[in-house]
């Protein structure tokens, strides 16, 4: 498995993953698109894993999103069944390694049955405090925004809250995210260079890091050179050069 090879204070608190190439991957194997999600799925078990080792505070994965249900409807709905699998074959593995289940998302239009093993998963694994596990599952950052902003406008209607006291901090407390950091390392795979609606706000000063391999190729030792490329950057926040240690340079 092996570890990345920078200290482990220049790690990412927060790595959040837009899991791209599951269909390509299974057309350059001549298998259905299925089988790539398949194989897809022992990538997240690999990942999730590798964080949970290397005590990651978060991990957030880009699963389906508002997007994806234009998709054909046979391989939305193999999704939706894949999805439900795979979170009654790894239940026992999060209770065992403390990893804690958070979905991001809207509930509509997602099948009941999905949405029902989400909760019980959130609610099995609600005590747990190593790796939390964030599935973004029907999400969209846009969508997002929109209902943190319909929660503070009501609040407002109704004179809970005037309009001067609404901040930036005050908005990310109505995200789906609401308690967790803010991703410091975006990995996206299958060589891609756009962010597809994702997290648009709390990726404000991530570092970026695109892979060409294909999300069923990505394993702990992609992972591992994705947290060692995030460890060389130094991170400015707008002002001056601030390695991930924390230290300060001159500014350029």
């Amino acid at each position: 498995m092996g570890r990345p090879q920078s200290p482990a204070s220049s790690w990412p608190r927060h790595i959040a993953v837009i899991m791209d190439g599951n269909g390509r991957w299974a057309r350059e194997q001549n298998l259905p698109r299925i089988a790539g999600h398949q194989r897809g799925a022992e990538s997240v078990r690999k990942v999730v894993e590798q964080c949970r080792a290397l005590e990651i505070e978060a991990l957030t994965l880009f699963s389906f999103s508002s997007e994806n249900w234009k998709r054909p409807r046979d391989e939305v709905d193999a999704l939706m069944t894949l999805c439900c699998e795979h979170l009654v074959n790894e239940r026992k593995m999060m209770l065992d390694n403390g990893i804690r289940l958070r979905w991001i998302g809207r509930n509509d239009p997602l099948p009941a049955r999905v949405v029902d093993e989400l909760r019980r998963t959130e609610d099995a694994t609600a005590h747990c405090r190593g790796l939390d596990l964030v599935l973004a599952i029907n999400y969209g950052a846009r969508a997002e925004i929109v209902d943190a902003v319909r929660s503070l406008a009501n609040d407002a209607r109704a004179g809970r809250l005037s309009p001067e006291d609404i901040s930036e901090s005050l908005f990310a407390s109505r995200l789906y995210t609401a308690g967790l950091p803010d991703p410091d390392l975006l990995i996206r795979t299958a060589g891609e260079q756009r962010l597809s609606n994702y997290l648009l706000w709390q990726i404000s000063y991530a570092e970026i890091h695109v892979t060409d391999r294909f999300w069923p190729d990505f394993d702990e030792d992609a992972l591992n050179q994705a947290i060692d490329d995030f460890a060389g950057r130094k991170r400015r926040f707008g002002g001056m050069d601030t390695p991930v240690d924390g230290s300060t340079d001159a500014p350029n």
